[in-house]
């Protein structure tokens, strides 16, 4: 493992446009979907412009540490931020002149809440035919389950992926991050620009995209609803063994840390039975083929714990390693910072922010050769942008302070 460094410290670039350049985006969302969709536009180019409560601001705020909002300064950068009450309808007639030069809405209101705001897909089209409209909600436009709320944990739940993960003797598991919304964000980018290319290479009008963090979710599961038709069975957890192939799991060293190691093909598993020690397994029936190994995993499991368990973990990594073997070292944030490989390709870089000095966080993803995204602006305050926005709209001062006034608007050119 290389030394303990610092990661890539990169600076933000005004001037830097992406492949999105000209794009201009609306996002009304709330907390992760959302902000996860729009910050793949804002990564490579796309004119974001976060739609804020201008009292509160988007909740995704109040996920913070140490009185620093982290996740909003991670998922909010290369955005910009207007403060406007959409409660008023002097705020939603603000939004409305907004659209005409809008190509992408993004919302995650309850089904029928921006209808009852006068603000539904049909309104909206009616100030662009072209606008392309992502209704995130957690169980989608349509269902009985359409008007029930969106948190990922229900998701995460419902969709199959805690009833598969942990251990079969113990409670399912939830995951510790906002993995359902990752997901829906990461496929509504997708939806989203493919929904785009049908108005900007082929002459098509606008559309409607109903993601639905279920959907999403579900689709990651694989082919467990076939298993079920074909065997009768529900797979059961498998702590972080696999069901599918053997050897598979997390194995402890000497030390107290731990490997991770997959042996999902023949010679991979013949390959690690040899450099354990054992290569009589690798003719006996009872381990001859994957099915084989799974059948009696906990066998095949605990020859590798054995090996694994007598020798530290950079002994392991390292035998591993010259080998050939598909394992790795389990990491925290800690051994990423000493790591050279996440340094060299700066998987996570920091940037300037003003509170703690130099912000660590998540690289651009994914890395295009021609056209790749950059890092153009922080994460805004609140309503950072509400002015220059209203500028270009031809609010006078006079006007903006009543809306200031009236809690219709919020922020300022001093709140960047």
């Amino acid at each position: 493992m290389a030394e303990p460094g610092r990661y890539p410290k990169l600076d933000f670039d005004p001037a830097r446009q992406g492949p999105l350049a000209g794009v201009r985006v609306l996002d009304l969302s709330r907390v992760v979907a959302g902000n996860m969709l729009s910050l793949q536009l804002a990564d490579f180019g796309a004119d974001v412009l976060k739609v804020e409560n201008p009292a509160k601001g988007d909740p995704l705020r109040s996920w913070g540490d140490n009185g620093v909002e982290t996740s909003w300064k991670v998922y909010s950068r290369n955005k910009k931020s207007i403060g406007l009450n959409l409660r008023d309808a002097r705020a939603r007639e603000i939004l409305l002149k907004l659209v005409p030069a809008t190509h992408i809405l993004v919302e995650n209101f309850r089904p029928g809440r921006l209808e009852k705001m006068g603000l539904g897909p049909e309104v909206l089209h009616r100030h662009n035919p072209k606008l392309v409209i992502v209704r995130i909600t957690g169980f989608g436009q349509t269902g009985p389950y359409r008007q029930r709320p969106g948190f990922g944990t229900l998701i995460e739940a419902m969709s199959g992926f805690a009833a598969r993960n942990g251990f079969a003797d113990r409670e399912p598991v939830l995951p510790p991050f906002a993995l359902a919304d990752m997901v829906a964000g990461l496929t509504g980018a997708f939806a989203t620009m493919v929904a785009l290319r049908e108005v900007e290479q082929k002459g098509g009008k606008g559309q409607i995209i109903d993601l639905s963090l279920l959907d999403a979710m579900h689709a990651i599961m694989g082919p467990e609803a076939m298993i079920l038709k074909l065997t009768g069975r529900v797979k059961a957890r498998a702590g972080s063994s696999s069901n599918t192939a053997a050897p598979r799991g997390v194995f402890r060293t000497r030390d107290g840390a731990w490997i991770a190691l997959s042996a999902s093909i023949q010679t991979m598993a013949e390959r690690v039975f040899k450099v354990i020690g054992r290569p009589e397994m690798i003719a006996d029936p009872r381990y001859r083929t994957n099915q084989d190994r799974v059948r009696h995993k906990e066998d095949v499991n605990g020859a590798v714990a054995e090996w694994i368990g007598a020798r530290t973990q950079a002994e392991v990594a390292e035998i591993f390693e010259r080998e050939e073997i598909t394992a790795a070292p389990i990491y925290d944030p800690r051994d990423m910072e000493r790591d050279a490989h996440f340094r060299e390709r700066a998987i996570i870089v920091e940037l300037p922010d003003e509170e703690i000095g130099w912000a660590p966080m998540h690289g651009i993803v994914p890395r295009l050769s021609e056209t790749p995204g950059a890092f153009r602006c922080p994460a805004p305050r609140l309503g950072a942008d509400t002015d220059a926005v209203l500028d270009a709209m031809e609010i006078d001062a006079t006007a903006r302070a009543e809306l200031r006034a009236a809690g219709v608007i919020g922020g300022g050119k001093d709140n960047r």
